[in-house]
């Protein structure tokens, strides 16, 4: 059967019911609904640096069989896999290090599929050909997919990208009931230190968990004024529209859980996750009162509330923070593939990342020893 690669200038150009067909239904991140929203909110193209450039690799019909998220970056803001010092090292070299390619979700540091395969995984390799050829005959830098789902990263290593490790925490559900059990598998320091945290940041506030159809304008409002604070305190600049809280309520529905907190009937503070089939992805908080503990409890444990009422597995807190340990997250690590195209750029990215590998592999083995769970003897 022939296959033709086919680039395309937005995600939007492509039917829903295809896109989905390919990306499956297990990681909202990757929908339709939610890449066309960054596209309809102006939060990608345009100005932003990220134009969008989804890889369609289709029979000679023209049917859609598999496909890439794919983005031209002119720079790289947004992706939480650090590559500014090799851009520098490259600027210095004598090289242009953008525009690059990025294979991702865009602003959107969760694990997920990043290549859109359906029920045709033998494509794999031919969508990261596509990827080099369109790196190539554009005179790119390099190609990038960072954040990949685990079962996909031997696909990546195979086509002979170059990998990178890297550590987040999540949290891992054993089975818990309720929230008590998972508390019941702290140590006593831990669960007492926990509970008076909860109780601190609960007191005179009300939390309402909002999903879907609950979520109003209003709320997008309120969200909206706590999202530009941290964005502009974090960033600089924030990266999504007001706008795109409106498309994501309206197109994603009960993917979409908006915990919100509430003083005397005034929203005070937020945090946005998004649900998939198995895991509760946090995204997004904001607040514009200074409440101890706050942030741990609508970001970390109403999203444990949250994962264990619904049986789902994990809750991915986002990049960084190892505030996050003491909290029952625990580290694990992530992984990102990159195809440089000069040669010899190659191998001095390929030398950096042994060792970087081997760093990683350090800290998650030390931070692993610094849970907050009951030991044997305990």
């Amino acid at each position: 059967m022939t296959h033709v690669a086919r680039i395309h200038r937005a995600v939007r150009d492509i039917a829903a019911h295809d896109w989905d067909r390919m990306a499956g239904s297990d990681n909202p991140f990757v929908s339709h609904a939610f890449l066309t929203s960054l596209e309809l909110s102006g939060s990608v193209g345009g100005r932003s640096g990220w134009s969008p450039l989804p890889i369609v690799i289709e029979d000679e019909t023209g049917h859609p069989l598999a496909a890439l998220p794919a983005y031209l970056k002119t720079h790289s803001q947004g992706e939480y896999v650090f590559d500014h010092a090799w851009a520098d090292a490259w600027a210095r070299a004598g090289g242009r290090y953008y525009p690059k390619l990025q294979i991702s979700v865009p602003f959107t540091p969760a694990t997920g599929p990043r290549l859109l395969l359906g029920d045709r995984p033998e494509l794999a390799p031919v969508l990261l050909a596509a990827a080099e050829q369109v790196a190539r005959e554009h005179d790119l830098s390099s190609a990038h997919a960072t954040f990949i789902a685990p079962n996909q990263v031997a696909m990546f290593d195979a086509a002979g990208w170059l990998l990178r490790a890297d550590i987040q925490f999540h949290w891992e559900n054993r089975g818990y009931a309720t929230f008590d059990d998972f508390l019941g598998a702290l140590s006593s320091a831990k669960r007492k230190n926990l509970r008076k945290e909860r109780a601190n940041a609960q007191a005179g506030v009300e939390i309402r968990a909002l999903r879907g159809g609950d979520i109003r304008p209003e709320h997008w409002d309120a969200f909206w004024v706590f999202y530009q604070d941290t964005g502009a305190r974090k960033w600089g600049q924030p990266y999504l529209t007001r706008a795109a809280f409106d498309l994501f309520g309206q197109t994603l529905g009960d993917a979409v859980l908006l915990v919100m907190a509430f003083i005397d009937g005034q929203a005070v503070a937020g945090a946005l996750n998004f649900i998939g089939r198995d895991a509760i992805y946090g995204r997004y908080w904001g607040s514009v009162i200074d409440k101890p503990f706050l942030h741990f409890e609508l970001c970390y444990y109403q999203a444990i509330d949250a994962a264990i009422a619904l049986g789902l597995s994990r809750v991915e807190a986002g990049a960084q923070g190892q505030h996050k340990l003491a909290r029952g997250y625990e580290p694990v690590q992530t992984m990102s593939a990159h195809h440089i195209v000069d040669p010899q750029f190659r191998r001095a990215v390929a030398d950096f990342l042994v060792r970087e590998r081997a760093g990683v592999a350090q800290d998650q083995q030390w931070l692993g020893q610094r849970t907050p769970f009951r030991q044997e003897t305990e």
